[in-house]
């Protein structure tokens, strides 16, 4: 009973912690702490588990090499390839541990119902669910199939994101898409009421329809739409692991899963809302794929260039100045040497600030832990409708690597594929600088209209060369 008592406050303590860790989490200040608290939470319940946990015949735990081998090669793995991922590929290391989540629920369903058993009845022949495990199977199948959906979505994902996979569709994929969930829906349907030892292979048929349909979900999805698929497969991983504590009874697995199943569900909204699709357009995979091609696409227009050294006055006289970061940012790397123009700005009496687009970079937030790295202060990032709000009053916009959430078409275009999507609008300054390294459209693959604007002047080449030699000519002022 004490050891009972031990562990439950263990898987106590496990809960408090992820609550309080994800409070945190909520604030760049205090995220690596509320991370380290959270993790020395799920700490305390793995010892927990292992040491104190016994089944119902009052057996604990035995395979401890097994188990702390798995630790071990695991820990290993996670701790290397968080050290050595570069900023611009953590949503693809995001996206591939969050599948990895999804397989061991998959798996665990799996392992679950080999350990149900069948009970043959007598004169029949015939073996059946024992009695009472309706409840346990009805997990073990939702658990296979959102852990399986996540797992297969996830993996497409990152070969998205790392540029090893291509958008592939094919007509009729949205009714492909559709048919195949109602098949899965279907067969779980009927595993549920009528499995036997005979038509028990059934559930690897459903484990391959659902990595199926994880696979064509994602495969058709746009990459300006990449956030809104990891936010939702997060969620989809959260549900799956809520699962998983059901099945075993686990207060703290069921707790986290639950956190990051509310957590991705509540993101996804909002990242939906941030790119004006709709959730149902979400679930079917037809949203995003239209993007490249567009009406939009295509070159139009004239542009005029700015040279380093009028950029430099026209920011070093300016009263306010607006840095709206994009992924080029990321790609070069320039974070720091933008912390470090905005400091020399200021020290000229001009006011500097960051304007954060909800789905700007590849996944949500990418941008805030981006700048977060260089130390910049948290308050000078302002979100989208807090920095649209200050434009009309901005002397200079300086748009580093960013182009679908600056793209006017979305106002103006009805043709665009990104129309009606809310973005930053920087268009309303008295000045726009844009940095990009050549006139290419950006990850939606539509061109942008502000690049033609009379306002707009571009600035080109590598974001961290040129963020430098501004710097330089900063100072020579």
């Amino acid at each position: 009973m004490m050891e009972f008592n031990i562990l439950t406050l263990c898987y106590l303590v496990g809960s408090i912690t992820f609550i309080l860790g994800l409070k945190m989490l909520s604030n760049p200040a205090t995220a690596r702490k509320g991370n380290l608290i959270a993790a020395g939470g799920m700490t305390i319940a793995i010892i927990g588990t292992i040491f104190l946990y016994k089944d119902g015949t009052g057996a604990k735990l035995h395979n401890y090499v097994w188990i702390f081998g798995g630790i071990f090669i695991g820990g290993v793995i996670g701790t290397l390839a968080a050290k050595k991922v570069k900023m611009t590929a953590m949503p693809e290391m995001v996206s591939m541990f969050n599948g990895m989540g999804g397989a061991c629920a998959a798996l665990i369903s799996i392992v679950e119902f080999k350990h149900l058993g069948m009970e043959v009845v007598p004169g029949t022949g015939n073996a059946y669910m024992p009695e009472g495990s309706e409840s346990t199977l009805l997990i073990i199948l939702l658990g296979l199939i959102i852990g399986s959906v996540s797992f297969a979505g996830s993996m497409i994902a990152w070969g998205k994101l790392n540029g090893k996979v291509k958008d592939f569709s094919f007509k009729g994929q949205h009714i492909f898409n559709i048919g195949l969930l109602l098949g899965i829906l279907a067969l779980a349907v009927y595993l549920f009421t009528s499995i036997t030892a005979s038509n028990a292979f059934l559930i690897y048929v459903l484990f391959a329809m659902a990595l199926m349909y994880g696979v064509f979900f994602v495969f058709p999805i746009g990459g300006a739409d990449m956030p809104v698929v990891i936010s939702l497969l997060n969620s989809f991983t959260g549900v799956a692991a809520a699962c998983g504590g059901f099945l075993y009874d686990n207060k703290v697995m069921l707790t986290g899963g639950i956190l990051v199943g509310a957590a991705g569900t509540l993101l996804t909204i909002l990242m939906c809302k941030a790119m004006n699709r709709s959730l149902s357009n979400v679930l079917i995979g037809s949203f995003g794929a239209s993007a490249k091609g567009g009406a939009s696409a295509g070159m139009h227009g004239s542009y005029k260039e700015i040279s380093l050294s009028d950029t430099a006055v026209l920011m070093s006289y300016a009263h306010k100045v607006f840095i709206v970061p994009g992924y080029g940012l990321a790609v070069a790397q320039a974070q720091h040497v933008c912390h470090e123009l905005e400091k020399i700005l200021e020290s000229k009496g001009v006011e500097l600030k960051y304007a954060i687009h909800p789905v700007a970079g590849r996944m949500p937030g990418h941008m805030n832990v981006l700048l977060a790295e260089a130390d910049v202060p948290y308050e000078k990032l302002l979100e989208m409708e807090h920095a649209n709000d200050e434009f009309g009053s901005t002397d200079v916009v300086l748009v580093l690597g960013a182009n679908d959430v600056v793209n006017p078409a979305a106002k103006s275009d009805p043709a665009s594929p990104i129309y009606g999507m809310p973005i930053l609008d920087v268009e309303l300054a008295k000045h726009v600088i844009v940095n990009k390294r050549s006139m290419k459209p950006g990850y939606a693959g539509i061109e942008n209209q502000l690049f033609f604007q009379p306002k707009t002047s571009m600035l080109f080449g590598d974001a961290k060369k040129v963020l430098q030699d501004l710097v330089a000519e900063i100072k020579n002022l």
